[in-house]
């Protein structure tokens, strides 16, 4: 097409990545899977593989005829009204007639929408995303329009996971998620790079020398996608899959449902026509590592040896209910022979058909020494802890906050900024005479503001009890692991972290405010434990934290979570030089959550005193656990 580059690397050129060729490659045979959210490290040609595989599928009939397909990259910084559209200004400014333009997704429809850095957008319009993907139409109710229109796309997105997660809803509602690193061995990185450099230097020669392995995939992908309908999913398969996802404890059904449907598009993309073992463990393969619940310094994706033990006891499932055999005369088996099934084309122009073995670098990024994150905290529903009340919004995702690129919640007067256009528009047309002709007049006073609201990342300082009193009564563990189910939680919604110890005579940083949590977790595990119980000295270390940190970034409010069974010991009266210091924490218009660790038949209410003190929510280790509890931290009082 005229204007367009047409010359772009080749899909059948990537290397080193037939994990993610394979799920990009059965996302486009069968749009109904999910989508595809691919992790990993800069330079792993996930951004180059998407825009690859826009040329290989068939193309879209349309009103105006036949066009290639398109690849709608969606901005990190797309407002709402870019995504799914808005009024027609220029219709409003001509003849005061509301009309609606379409947006972003009117124009993924039938073709490839890339979001790269997905993890950085804002959660609402990953909603709005999977919705669209899930439904195949967008619904679009606001400023007196209502409107629908189709979109059907192949959903990917793309992260750094350095760089902040999705949260788990989210994520879970992508279909498929591959995790990409840069190969190891010496031969593929030298691959890598010789047909990059090749491509650099002539992309024209580079694009015709794989020519004929793109159309072969291309055809592959259209040939696919006319036989999917007619695969068939035999109730032993479907019974497997089951067995699997019941295996790996997947929450609800959306898993089983991707499972199934992966298959399917595999069982497709092979030319078959019905589903088989193979199938599945592909499709587990790709649609369950990002439905286990996994610590952000985990290794990812799904162990082998889990997947074996899986499909094992699917295996023993399957067996249990499949009918007696029917006596074989002729003695050559239910097939009539072994002959091959001619109709699977030949490997010569296949990306794989099934997931390769994990690749080692996936080892490389393992817990710290001495820690096992799956143990440690697993059993913690952390909660949303947000502060109340409307922040200034430094970029983040815990805590409402006024925001330049957030969701436009209402108009308002306008004072500069952000200009609310829709209504602007809407306040002229009202004050227009309907018998008056010709463009619609805009005076200052119709001027309306925009204000947009989004999430902000906090300042989060824990003030760990490490002492004696804790460690006595071998609970010092339990504490540990409910301080890294909220690490992770932290991790997950782009919060500074810090950790503060108290033991001993005086309480210590173990680590100042940063966002490398697997930092945090890995000098918590390893500090030194028992002494005295100096609170005081904590809340004090705690408030300095947080005053330095005021200074430094103005707008990013804090939240102190203290984990403690609050004996205080140490010193003339302890207990009531740590109120002291609470309370003036608490002065300073902190929000806290104490974590109560007290146990056994005797207990003193310390650690909610202390709560009463900062005047902060007061929390149990069990109701820490409870899906229950509502989890909302009150900001102290000004």
């Amino acid at each position: 097409m005229a204007g367009q580059v047409t010359v772009g690397y080749p899909f059948s050129a990537v290397v080193g990545q037939d994990r993610l060729l394979l799920a990009l490659t059965l996302c486009a045979v069968h749009p109904g899977i999910g989508g595809v959210v691919v992790r990993g490290e800069k330079g792993t040609a996930k951004s180059t593989a998407v825009r690859a595989l826009a040329a290989l599928l068939p193309p879209v009939r349309d009103d105006d005829g036949e066009r290639p397909a398109r690849l709608v990259e969606l901005p990190v910084g797309a407002t709402e009204d870019r995504v799914v559209g808005s009024i027609d200004f220029e219709r409003i400014v001509q003849d005061g007639t509301r009309a609606f333009t379409p947006g972003l997704l009117a124009s993924a429809d039938r073709g490839i929408l890339y979001v790269d850095e997905v993890n950085l957008l804002h959660d609402h319009l990953v909603d709005l995303l999977l919705d669209a993907a899930a439904m195949g139409r967008v619904h679009v109710e606001r400023d007196g329009i209502s409107r629908s229109y189709p979109s059907r796309f192949v959903l990917v997105g793309t992260m750094n996971p350095e760089e902040g997660e999705l949260r788990p809803q989210l994520l879970d509602r992508f279909g498929l998620a591959v995790d990409v690193a840069a190969s190891r061995d010496v031969d593929t990185r030298m691959d890598v790079v010789r047909r990059r450099l090749d491509f650099e230097f002539d992309p024209v020669a580079f694009e015709e020398r794989y020519a004929d392995a793109d159309a072969a995939v291309a055809q592959r992908i259209a040939d696919a996608r006319s036989r999917l309908d007619s695969v068939g999913l035999p109730d032993t398969e479907l019974r497997r899959i089951a067995a699997v996802c019941a295996a790996f404890d997947v929450d609800g059904m959306r898993g089983d449902l991707v499972v199934a449907r992966t298959a399917v598009a595999h069982a497709a993309w092979r030319g078959a026509d019905e589903v088989t073992e193979d199938d599945v463990r592909v499709a587990v393969e790709l649609a369950l590592p990002h439905r286990r619940r996994r610590d952000p310094f985990d290794a990812p994706g799904l162990d082998d040896g889990a997947v074996d033990d899986a499909m094992d006891k699917a295996a023993e499932s399957v067996a249990e209910h499949e009918p007696d055999p029917e006596p074989d005369p002729d003695g050559d088996g239910p097939d009539g022979g072994g002959a091959p099934d001619p109709t699977v084309p030949p490997d010569a122009t296949d990306p794989p058909s099934a997931a390769p073995e994990q690749s080692d670098e996936s080892s490389d990024r393992r817990a710290p020494s001495g820690t096992d994150p799956a143990s440690i905290g697993a059993s913690f529903d952390t909660r949303l802890l947000q502060i109340d009340g409307v922040g200034e919004g430094s970029p983040g995702r815990r805590s409402r906050a006024r925001t330049t690129s957030g969701r436009t919640v209402r108009a308002t007067d306008f004072a500069g900024g952000s200009l609310h256009l829709v209504g602007t528009l809407l306040r002229a047309a009202e004050r227009r005479d309907p018998a008056a002709s010709g463009r619609l007049s805009i005076a200052g006073a119709d001027l309306r503001g925009a204000e947009r609201e989004g999430r902000e990342g906090n300042t989060i300082v824990f003030v760990v009890d490490a002492s004696g009193s804790m460690a006595a009564r071998d609970r010092l563990e339990a504490v540990t692991g409910a301080v890294v189910s909220l690490l992770r939680d932290a991790y997950q919604r782009r919060d500074r972290v810090a950790v503060v110890s108290v033991r001993g005579t005086d309480a210590e940083i173990l680590v100042p405010p940063t966002r490398s949590v697997d930092v945090a977790v890995t000098r918590l595990r390893h500090a030194r434990t028992g002494g005295r119980t100096p609170l005081a000295s904590g809340f004090l270390t705690a408030r300095d934290v947080v005053a330095r940190e005021r200074v430094r970034e103005p707008g990013r409010r804090a939240l102190v979570v203290t984990v403690t069974d609050g004996r205080a010991t140490g010193g003339p009266d302890p207990v009531d030089r740590a109120r002291r210091a609470a309370a003036a924490l608490a002065s300073d218009s902190v929000a806290s959550v104490v974590v109560d660790c007290e146990t056994g038949m005797v207990r003193l209410g310390l650690a909610r005193d202390l709560a009463r003190a900062l005047r902060g929510t007061h929390v149990t280790l069990p109701e820490l656990s409870s899906a229950s509890v509502a989890g909302v931290v009150r900001a102290a009082a000004a």
